[in-house]
C-alpha cells in the first residue's frame, strides 16, 4: 500500500475511533443516570412502605389511595364532556379498546385534614398540567390519585411514576379541608378520556370506596379478578422496589419502557420551561 493511500485512511480511522469513544462515554453516562435514579426511587419507596406498615389499617387509604379522579374532572361521553360527579350508571363512554361502553358503577371516596393544616405530601393528588403528555393532552389540568394509571405508548403508567416536579407533581389547595374522588367501573377494565387524556377505568373494587357496600349489594363479590387491558407500571411500592433492585443488580438490562416514557416527559417539561433564545441584532 502506498504512503498516499495510508495518509487517506488515517483521518477516517481517527474519526471512527472518536465516534466509538463518544458512544462509550454516552452509554456510561446513561447507565450512571439510570443507577442514580433507581437508587433515589428505592429510598423513597422503601420509606413509604415502612411508614405504611407502621400506621394503623384505618389510615391505609391516606397512604395508598385507590385510583380515582378528583371531583370536577371532565370525562368524555358520547354526548360530550361531563364532570365525573355528574355521571350516572348507564351513561355511555367512548373507550380505547371496547368502543362505546356503559358505566356499570361509580366509586366515591373522600379525604379530609385538620383545618388550617397543610395537606400531607402522600395525601395530595397528582396534578398533570395541560399538555404535559403531548400537545393539549390533557387539554386542561388533570387531577388524579397517585395510583391512577394513564395509557402512554401502549402501557398503563401510574401517575406517581410520572412525577417530574414541574408539569406532573403532587398538588392540593391547603385552604380546602376535604377532597372528593370518583372512579368509573365498566364491565371490564378499559381506558376512557379524562380532560382529553387516556386514563384507566376501575380495575378492581376497593373497600376504601365509601359506597363499597352498594356495589356488593348490586353486583356481589367478583368471582374472578379483572384482567388489566394493558401492562401496568408503578402500582405498589413493593413491586416497584423489586423491579428497580433487579435493574441495579443487572445494569445490562437497560431501561424499561416506563423509564423511556418518563425520560421523554421530563425532556418535554424541560423544553416547555426553557425560554426561547432572543436574537441579537
Amino acid at each position: 500500500m502506498t504512503d498516499a493511500k495510508l495518509r487517506e485512511q488515517q483521518p477516517s480511522s481517527s474519526a471512527a475511533t472518536s465516534s466509538v469513544a463518544t458512544q462509550v462515554a454516552t452509554n456510561a453516562t446513561t447507565r450512571r443516570a439510570l443507577v442514580a435514579r433507581n437508587v433515589r426511587a428505592i429510598g423513597v419507596l422503601a420509606a413509604s412502605a415502612a411508614l405504611a406498615k407502621l400506621l394503623a389499617p384505618t389510615r391505609a387509604f391516606a397512604l395508598a389511595p385507590p385510583p380515582c379522579f378528583q371531583k370536577g374532572t371532565k370525562i368524555e361521553t358520547v354526548l360530550g364532556e361531563r364532570k365525573v360527579e355528574d355521571l350516572a350508571v348507564g351513561d355511555l363512554l367512548p373507550t380505547q379498546f371496547g368502543g362505546v361502553r356503559p358505566i356499570q358503577w361509580i366509586a366515591r371516596a373522600r379525604r379530609t385534614k385538620e383545618a388550617g393544616r397543610p395537606w400531607k405530601e402522600h395525601a395530595r393528588p397528582i396534578r398533570i398540567k395541560r399538555s404535559a403528555l403531548a400537545m393539549d393532552v390533557p387539554h386542561s389540568d388533570l387531577f388524579v390519585t397517585s395510583e391512577h394509571a394513564l395509557l402512554i405508548d401502549g402501557s398503563l403508567v401510574c401517575a406517581r411514576r410520572l412525577i417530574n416536579g414541574t408539569t406532573i407533581a403532587p398538588f392540593a389547595d391547603d385552604a380546602c379541608d376535604e377532597l372528593e374522588f370518583f372512579h368509573i367501573k365498566l364491565a371490564t377494565h378499559d381506558v376512557i378520556y379524562a380532560e382529553g387524556a387516556p386514563c384507566e377505568t376501575l380495575l378492581s373494587v376497593d373497600e376504601a370506596a365509601s359506597n363499597f357496600a352498594e356495589y356488593l349489594r348490586i353486583h356481589g363479590a367478583p368471582a374472578t379478578p379483572d384482567v388489566p387491558c394493558a401492562p401496568i407500571y408503578g402500582r405498589g411500592a413493593l413491586t416497584e422496589i423489586t423491579s428497580r433492585l433487579r435493574r441495579l443488580m443487572s445494569p445490562g438490562l437497560g431501561a424499561e419502557p416506563v423509564d423511556l416514557i418518563c425520560d421523554r416527559l421530563e425532556q418535554r417539561a424541560s423544553e416547555r420551561l426553557t425560554p426561547p433564545c432572543k436574537s441579537v441584532d
